[in-house]
């Protein structure tokens, strides 16, 4: 086999296949730091959503006639204004004047900003009396607001003419453009409408009033000055005024005693006041009176819980040591009498009777006298609680004293600060009536607007060229965001970079004629494409051409079993003995090609029903021997599962040099994991037209699982169109190789 073809035909040949396959870098792209543009891959990109391009760009052209057909024609007029920056003193020597600007750009900037000021569009307004013309509102392309509006506004109709003087200043300022041109002095003053007339007229009326406005600014300056400082200055002498009053009437009602300062103090005041001499004597009586309490407080708690006749007062007390010496002597006679006499004897029981009677007086005398103790310490308790009650009294009307002096000092100092203020105005007042002065207009009127004769818009041209910007950019987008989100595996690259899987081969489309006759060709595209694949799979590992090769796909329909056909056929070929096996149990294809109903194959052999010599049918290319998959099992994966799968294919791998196998679809089924498991080699077919990454990655998984050696993919139904890079070549090399062929 010619290597050179196979390049032709595949683009490059592949070897390692432990390496990552690396695609050229196309002709007609653009690479640099960390961007790479493939110009033709957007070309691609653009003529595979052509339609969609074209419909977006007549629908924006369309939308843009539309536009500007019912754009309402809009007429501007432009005057202008000479705005010269000079010195506005109004007081010589005086601060209050604006002093010259340095920044011209800043002054000039403040300039244009008093012309767009809301205050000079409500004197252009009620000086032109805009807001009850209704041709005003026609032309602005508004509606004159009406009693019904305000009503269904909510707000009351008295306030229409304000109402009415708020819209016109808005439609102003919405319509009004004021340009200033770097390095100039010219202020422009545009407004836009649809009465060329009015346009002119109103920024005329803006132009006028701005310099009338400024004059009269510089005019009225002065006196402003004078008016606000009189104003100031009767209010600061009233403020002054009452402040020394609430000062006098604060002193007067809070009994304060103003004395003035002598000697060096002689222009400060202060208080006189006999709260806290009074305070002072209290809080003397108040500690002698605790101390007396505690003495008292002592001298009771002493004698509370002590027996009357073991009270020391009680004993030291004269009556009592009478009444003490009395019993004795009335005890000594009863002592006498009962040892003469029985306790019933007169004389005993009138002895004992005068012994407890003077026991009682003894006991009376005392509790009077320990009572008396008691009542000398709450005496003195009262007394201390009534000293500290008038203490604290005098305490709370010094500190109220105190705070009534702290008001006093603040109205104090309120009226010595207002008349400092009052001071300093009258000062003012009289330099701004000795001096005044006024500068003449710095603003002229350099151009009147005249009215336009032609409309500034709708401009056609300008319309239709941003409709035609504005679809090719959202067109761009669009194909952005439909080629980002794209699945399908179209190129080589998308195998690599979508699949993560080396590319072996790559089968174009046949766009005109039947494949099978393509085939037929060996010289045809499809055929040297399926050369260059087993070009590649000899090189794809260090043993060459895989001994047991499963052929599979994701889904049905991408191609598996033409390529195991035509690659049965190449190794056939190549003189080695080769065996293509239809493993698809479920919808079988080779019995139809060979044209052989009923020919038993792979189910015969699982079961046990025939021999492997039995189902072999020799094909017309020499060294090519078919076995199909017939007679159609109950239970595909469950034959499959079963161990003589393995064995069969041992077998069969020391009798041929090469066994292909036609697996069905990985997706849904497991027949295809079970003979990959059993494989030497796995290659992965896939639609380049209808090929889905999710559904490939998935297959692929499938077959890690089992550990498959998955030793690359074929991308069948290839379209040049659709592609960059060195592969979007491939069409025009065989058209220029089959033309040479034919002519």
């Amino acid at each position: 086999m010619n290597s050179e073809v196979g390049k032709l035909a595949g683009g490059s040949a592949l070897v390692a296949s432990n390496s990552e396959w690396q695609p050229a870098v196309a002709e007609n792209s653009v690479t640099g730091a960390g961007f790479d543009i493939d110009f033709r891959a957007i070309w691609i990109a653009i003529r595979r959503n052509l339609a969609l391009i074209i419909a977006i760009m007549v629908l924006a052209l369309g939308l843009g006639v539309v536009v500007t057909l019912l754009t309402v024609p809009t007429y501007v007029a432009s005057s202008r204004v000479l705005v010269e920056q000079q010195t506005d003193q109004i007081i010589e020597n005086a601060e209050i004047a604006p002093s010259s600007t340095q920044d011209a750009d800043r002054f000039l900037q403040t300039q244009v900003d008093v012309i767009r000021s809301r205050s000079l569009a409500q004197r252009v307004v009620e000086s032109e009396g805009l807001s009850t013309k209704p041709e005003y509102y026609s032309a602005l392309g508004a509606e004159m607001p009406t009693e019904e509006d305000l009503a269904a506004a909510g707000i009351s109709r008295n306030r229409l003419p304000r109402y009415r003087v708020d819209a016109a200043i808005d439609l102003l300022l919405e319509n009004l453009t004021v340009n200033l041109p770097l390095d100039s002095r010219l202020v422009s003053i545009s407004f836009a409408s649809a009465d060329p007339k009015m346009s002119a007229d109103i920024a005329n009326a803006v132009a006028t009033n701005y310099i009338e406005a400024n004059l009269a600014r510089k005019f009225e300056s002065s006196s402003y000055a004078r008016e606000f400082l009189a104003q100031q200055l009767a209010e600061a002498r009233a403020k002054l005024e009452n402040s020394e009053l609430e000062l006098n009437q604060y002193s007067r009602v809070a009994g304060l005693i103003r004395v003035s300062g002598q000697g060096q103090n002689a222009d400060a005041e202060t208080t006189l006041s006999v709260t806290n001499d009074t305070l002072v004597q209290l809080n003397n009586a108040a500690s002698l009176a605790t101390a007396q309490r505690v003495a008292a407080e002592n001298k009771w708690r002493n004698i509370a819980n002590v027996p009357v006749l073991s009270v020391p007062q009680v004993l030291q007390n004269s009556a009592v040591q009478s009444l003490i010496q009395q019993r004795s002597a009335a005890e000594a006679r009863l002592a006498d009498e009962r040892s003469r006499h029985l306790d019933e004897h007169p004389n005993v029981q009138a002895l004992q009777a005068q012994v407890d009677r003077l026991n009682e007086q003894i006991q009376s005398v005392g509790n009077s006298i320990k009572n008396s103790v008691r009542l000398e310490y709450e005496a003195a308790r009262d007394q201390e609680n009534a000293l500290q009650s008038r203490v604290l009294g005098t305490r709370a009307t010094a500190l109220d004293e105190q705070d009534r002096g702290v008001q006093y000092n603040l109205l104090k100092r309120e009226a010595e600060t207002d008349r400092a203020l009052y001071n300093t105005l009258l000062t003012r007042f009289n330099e701004l009536n000795a001096t005044a002065g006024a500068a003449s207009n710095n603003v002229s009127l350099v151009d009147v607007a005249e009215p336009p004769r032609k409309p500034s818009s709708p401009n056609a041209i300008a319309n239709m060229l941003i409709a035609l910007l504005g679809g090719l950019v959202f067109s761009a987008g669009l194909v952005f965001v439909r080629d980002q989100i794209d699945d399908v595996v179209r190129s080589p690259e998308d195998v690599e970079r979508k699949l993560g899987v080396t590319l072996l081969g790559l089968v174009p489309r046949v766009q005109d004629g039947d494949p099978e006759e393509e085939l037929l060709d060996p010289k045809s595209p499809v055929s040297e494409a399926y050369q260059s694949l087993v070009t590649n799979l000899r090189y794809s590992s260090a043993e060459g051409i895989p001994k047991l090769l499963v052929v599979t796909s994701s889904q049905a329909g991408e191609g598996k079993t033409t390529t195991s056909n035509q690659l049965a056929k190449e190794f056939a070929g190549l003189g080695r003995k080769t065996l293509l096996i239809d493993a698809d149990l479920r919808r079988p294809t080779l019995h139809r090609r060979l044209d052989m109903r009923d020919a038993p194959g792979l189910t015969a052999v699982l079961a046990r029903e025939k021999t492997v010599n039995e189902v072999l049918i020799p094909a017309e290319v020499p060294n090519l021997t078919y076995m199909t998959a017939l007679p159609l099992p109950p239970a595909p994966s469950a034959l499959l599962a079963t161990g003589g799968i393995e064995a069969l294919l041992d077998d069969l791998a020391k009798h041929f040099d090469c066994v292909i196998l036609d697996a069905p679809p990985v997706l849904g089924l497991s027949d295809s994991p079970t003979l990959a498991a059993h494989a030497d080699a796995v290659l992965m077919v896939v639609d380049g037209g209808a090929g889905r990454r999710g559904s490939v990655k998935t297959a692929l998984r499938r077959l890690q699982m089992v550990n498959a050696s998955v030793v690359g993919a074929v991308l069948t139904k290839f379209d040049v169109s659709s592609v960059s890079g060195e592969y979007s070549y491939y069409g025009s090399d065989y058209y220029t190789y089959e033309s040479s062929r034919e002519g």
